[in-house]
């Protein structure tokens, strides 16, 4: 009989509560707003991130530049574009590959050295690739790039005048033949380039153009024309014997004599390089990975290729004196200039 007597009762207090906790509520909220009205807003944390980000920045900016790195890349531009002696590039880039100081330069040091420049060469390439297409897409800002929008600012980049750049002849009379020459080579260049549309490059087609050795689709098309040549079975994968057994391009006999003398060392290529999971095939994913250039079986290649042609007493090491006495081999490989090395491969 006090069951109903005691609901009531905690059914009143209950309400009591209510009202008061509501009363309450609407007193705090009142009070916020008039503390809100008074003091600035609070920044998110996404905010605080964001500016203690930037001042750091800033302050890093203030600091004076003490990295040596920027006179020496502008050391391993082309010598005869800077008008730097190539006898004094080679001894200052000799100093840094030659980490012991022991005056000689080994394998290892050179690969170490080339790979790294390879590196730094890829990764640099595709920083700047937007940065210039954004550049050189002026007119109209499309997202594309013609070949109107590049070529002026190619004859720009090369000190020419917008008058001239405006009112030239299609056989650029007045240039020097150089510069015709490079005209002509970034045209063909272009229309490698061009897949989607022959009168437009777009951001990644544009990366292909100027730096092929960093573009994937560029990666992805060797290996297309890999698998093409060499595999006989259609199956899309490589297979050791289609990989050492390469095809002449010509009926000569030497030509055929010399493919069968390597055929041991493109089996070892491929057990050890290319079929990494060792199931005695080559996929795609394997092909692009050995093609790439960022491989470091590529400084390798370069390296052993430079200490073979340059080691005249044949120690296996690098002296200055033979590096100097090859200058023009040096001069052109990736142990001094990378870009200028991959385009010329390209």
């Amino acid at each position: 009989m006090r069951w109903p007597r005691i609901w009531s009762l905690l059914g009143a207090e209950t309400r009591s509560k209510r009202r008061l906790l509501l009363v309450v509520s609407v007193y705090v909220c009142l009070m916020g707003l008039v503390w809100l009205a008074q003091v600035p807003l609070r920044p998110s944390y996404k905010t605080q991130i964001h500016n203690k980000l930037t001042d750091a920045l800033q302050q890093q900016l203030k600091k004076p530049d003490r990295r040596p790195e920027k006179q020496f890349e502008a050391l391993l531009a082309d010598p005869k574009e800077t008008g730097q002696q190539p006898e004094k590039v080679l001894t200052v880039i000799f100093k840094r590959v030659d980490g012991d100081q022991d005056n000689l330069i080994s394998l290892v040091e050179l690969v170490t050295w080339i790979n790294s420049k390879i590196q730094h060469h890829i990764s640099q390439s595709l920083r700047e690739n937007f940065v210039i297409f954004t550049m050189v897409d002026s007119n109209p800002r499309n997202g594309l790039i013609s070949w109107e929008e590049y070529h002026h600012y190619f004859l720009k980049k090369h000190g020419l005048n917008e008058t001239y750049i405006k009112n030239h002849d299609k056989k650029h009379r007045g240039l020097v033949r150089s510069i015709k020459e490079t005209i002509m080579k970034e045209k063909r260049a272009w229309s490698e380039a061009a897949r989607s549309d022959p009168s437009y490059l777009n951001v990644d087609e544009f990366l292909a153009f100027r730096h092929p050795e960093s573009s994937h689709s560029t990666i992805v098309q060797l290996v297309e024309e890999l698998l093409d040549k060499f595999d006989r079975d259609g199956d899309d994968t490589l297979t050791e014997t289609e990989y050492a057994s390469l095809r002449a391009e010509g009926d000569l006999e030497h030509e055929a004599e010399e493919l069968r003398q390597g055929e041991g060392e493109r089996r070892a290529e491929f057990r050890t390089l290319i079929d990494k999971n060792h199931d005695g095939r080559a996929d795609r994913n394997e092909l692009l990975v050995y093609i790439d250039p960022r491989n470091p079986r590529h400084a390798r290649d370069e390296a052993e290729t430079l200490v073979m042609l340059a080691d005249t007493n044949k120690d296996g090491f690098l002296s200055l004196p033979e590096i100097l006495n090859k200058m023009d081999l040096f001069l052109s490989s990736k142990m001094v200039n990378a870009a200028k090395s991959f385009h010329d491969d390209f």
